[in-house]
């Protein structure tokens, strides 16, 4: 009884086995045939091929033509509200990356130093620009207390603009290696901070400054001339005559106007990405007027732009206020009084702004007296 139990185990077992080596052989054929037969619903030409895709996942092409498609920039459809993420490697990045890593740092530093150094050659050579005359011990008022708020309030928002934004460029490199990442990181995430809110007032002194001065820095004959004379400054005793602003402050007053209302501009598409064409609408603009440039700007391109064009004005603006500072601070004697307290010395506005002292005078002059009759003389300062 118990050999018989025995055996039949036996045999149910080898049934057993022998079924399942039938199945998974009628399994494996299946698969092959499969695989040598187009899908019902896949045409034949897109059946396994070569190098194609089982099921036409992708198509005909193999998927070096697909991966050389997304390199190119091919973009795709998705599910998601952000189109953007159509677009799987944006290729112009590496362009945007090797320009900003590359020329604009490498051309950014040398601009910067070059102009420290041209200031200290000159200072070496020149020396300051003294008062030829001396002073007179007499001041006249040359700015009132909106102009200088309006020259404070741009100035000190400037250096700040000015000081954290080097430090997104260059910070990496020189100040992490001093101060370590943490303090870095600290450094940086307060002039990020500082950098975005105090572009605001920047922009309300570009303003201001633009309201207030604007009337007195029209371009003039006056201004050809101090031009081809350099100012007088490469004379010791050569002054050319000028009116309240010089050919060169005027230079200067376009200068932060026109750059300083272009960082704003590039600055705000930054801090509110993908929102403005300034670059397309430019570019439309160009177009217009037979001039080749690149008319299919994608909004990626137009914040890459933004941000190189940012950097190349704002490291020029940068060089250019270090020769005004320098000029208004240990270049020339006399000139910080004109927007620290306002007035200047007699002598010092007669050599540089003879035209301007000889306006103030003549209405001085013409000025009823109190209690006296219109057009009766005053004694100028």
């Amino acid at each position: 009884m118990i050999e018989r139990t025995l055996l039949l185990r036996r045999l149910v077992t080898m049934v057993g086995f022998a079924l399942m080596v039938a199945l998974a052989t009628l399994f494996h054929q299946a698969d092959e045939a499969a695989a040598q037969q187009p899908a019902a619903d896949v045409p034949a030409e897109l059946a396994l091929e070569g190098g194609r895709v089982p099921g036409a996942a992708i198509g005909p092409q193999a998927s070096s033509d697909m991966w050389r498609a997304i390199r190119d920039g091919s973009v795709g459809r998705v599910q998601g509200l952000n189109p953007q993420a159509g677009l799987m490697i944006q290729s112009e990045g590496d362009n945007w990356r090797a320009i900003r890593n590359g020329p604009l740092k490498n051309y950014g530093v040398w601009i910067l130093l070059g102009m420290i150094g041209l200031l200290a050659v000159f200072f070496l050579l020149r020396g300051r620009i003294r008062i030829a005359s001396g002073w007179s011990g007499i001041m006249i008022e040359r700015f009132n207390g909106l102009d200088r708020f309006a020259h404070w309030l741009t100035a000190t928002t400037f250096v700040v603009l000015a000081i954290t934004g080097l430090n997104v460029m260059f910070g990496r490199y020189l100040l992490l290696p001093l101060v370590g990442p943490e303090a870095f990181g600290t450094i940086t995430l307060a002039g990020k901070y500082a950098h975005n809110y105090l572009a605001l007032p920047f922009a309300l002194g570009l303003l201001l400054m633009l309201v207030l001065w604007i009337g007195h820095n029209i371009p003039n004959r006056h201004d050809v001339i101090w031009l081809l004379k350099g100012g007088g400054i490469f004379s010791r005793n050569a002054h050319v005559p000028a009116r309240k602003f010089n050919a060169g402050q005027k230079v200067l007053f376009w200068l932060v106007i026109l750059g300083g209302f272009s960082l704003v501009l590039s600055g705000i598409a930054l801090m509110f990405p993908f929102q403005m064409d300034l670059w397309a609408s430019t570019f439309g603009f160009l177009g217009n007027l037979g001039l080749d440039v690149p008319l299919a700007v994608t909004p990626m391109m137009e914040m890459q732009l933004s941000t190189l064009w940012h950097g190349v004005v704002a490291l020029v603006m940068i060089a250019v206020i270090l020769g005004h500072i320098y000029i208004g601070t240990i270049g020339m004697e006399g000139a910080f009084s004109a927007m620290g307290s306002g007035k200047v010395d007699l002598n010092w506005a007669r050599e540089h702004h003879g035209l301007w002292v000889d306006e103030q005078e003549g209405r001085r002059s013409t000025r009823p007296p109190e209690g006296g009759a219109e057009g009766a003389a005053a004694p100028a300062e």
